[in-house]
């Protein structure tokens, strides 16, 4: 790392660990969760540097959740010495609107309202390019994944097998962007441990769903620590995936797996796969300054904008308290 981004770095990281703080943490959820009324839940969010969504429907509370991590997305893209941090957040929702593209127009229907402005490439220009078939305004890597995508549901009628597709080029992109960032590696494992977790969720699934393992090494990903080999022969024995994931940071979502294989909940096993990147990006707590805190502050803020939107519209739907606060994600903060 260079002199200058040393110190914008050392700058940047003060000001993210000084909105600590703000940030919504546990005490701040149970206040949501236990406020008389949904505009007083609401309002707890004001401590967080959110604007008023007290009166708000549903729609508009995500509404104005998706403009708050947006302009988040947008503050610290043009502070980072390395543009990488944000594109990798960005990337998700590049994929997510390629899907969104492709299975609209299979289905017959507009996908346009389920667009993500938090994508590198904006949903307009994406939409354009697939309409028209010209993609000189989409990045190469993308613009071949979509087209590739497109042809596999036109050829098979399947969209299970573009998502499959679609899956293996996100996790590419994402490896090769983490692994641009210089910080020791903490960007590049973040990643790893994101493909271990979607790999150690499709075993689970697929078990579930009593699937092949045709199937399964379909829904594989290369690139996690845990090879798709070792997972493809521990597939159907629940002890044997517990064995692989033992002292890694998912050892226990594994064990909620395991237990969701032989029947078990599957809601203890998705927490446990989410929390253990929450667990994950806490440790660039532990260091003084650098890449690490950008990565582990937009992953937080992601979490955290999950979390006031299940709290929110599930109060205004209806749902009691304890029915939401299982669904909840650990926080950063």
């Amino acid at each position: 790392m260079s002199k200058v981004n040393d110190t914008n770095y050392l700058a940047l990281t003060a000001m993210l660990a000084a909105r600590e703080n703000r940030m919504l943490n546990a005490e701040r959820m149970e206040r949501m969760l236990d406020a008389p009324t949904d505009d007083e839940a609401a309002k707890t969010l004001e401590e967080c540097g959110y604007g008023d969504l007290s009166g708000m429907s549903a729609k508009e509370v995500n509404a104005a959740l998706e403009e708050h991590i947006a302009a988040v997305f947008t503050e610290v893209e043009g502070m980072v010495p390395e543009p990488e941090l944000v594109q990798m957040f960005r990337l998700k929702y590049d994929f997510h609107n390629v899907k969104t593209l492709i299975k609209a127009q299979a289905a017959g229907t507009d996908g346009t309202a389920l667009l993500s402005g938090r994508a590198n490439v904006q949903p307009g220009v994406l939409q354009t390019a697939f309409v028209s078939g010209e993609y000189q305004d989409v990045p190469p890597e993308l613009a071949e994944t979509m087209q590739d995508a497109a042809g596999i549901l036109a050829r098979t009628s399947n969209p299970q097998l573009a998502d499959f597709a679609l899956d293996r080029a996100y996790f590419e992109q994402l490896r090769a962007l983490a692994g641009a960032v210089n910080d020791g590696g903490f960007a590049a494992n973040y990643v790893r441990l994101q493909i271990d977790s979607a790999n150690l969720r499709a075993v689970v699934r697929t078990h579930r769903m009593g699937k092949d393992v045709d199937f399964l090494r379909l829904a594989l990903v290369p690139g996690g620590e845990i090879d798709p080999d070792r997972l493809l022969a521990a597939a159907d024995s629940s002890e044997s995936l517990q064995g692989l994931y033992h002292m890694t940071w998912l050892s226990a979502a594994a064990d909620a797996g395991a237990a969701a294989m032989n029947g078990g909940g599957l809601t203890a096993f998705e927490l446990l796969c989410d929390n253990a990147l929450v667990d994950y990006v806490r440790e660039a707590k532990r260091m003084r300054f650098g890449a690490a805190h950008v990565v582990a502050y937009l992953a937080a803020m992601e979490n955290e904008t999950t979390a006031a939107r299940m709290i929110l519209t599930g109060r205004l739907s209806g749902l009691a308290p304890d029915v939401i606060r299982e669904r909840l994600r650990e926080t950063y903060a």
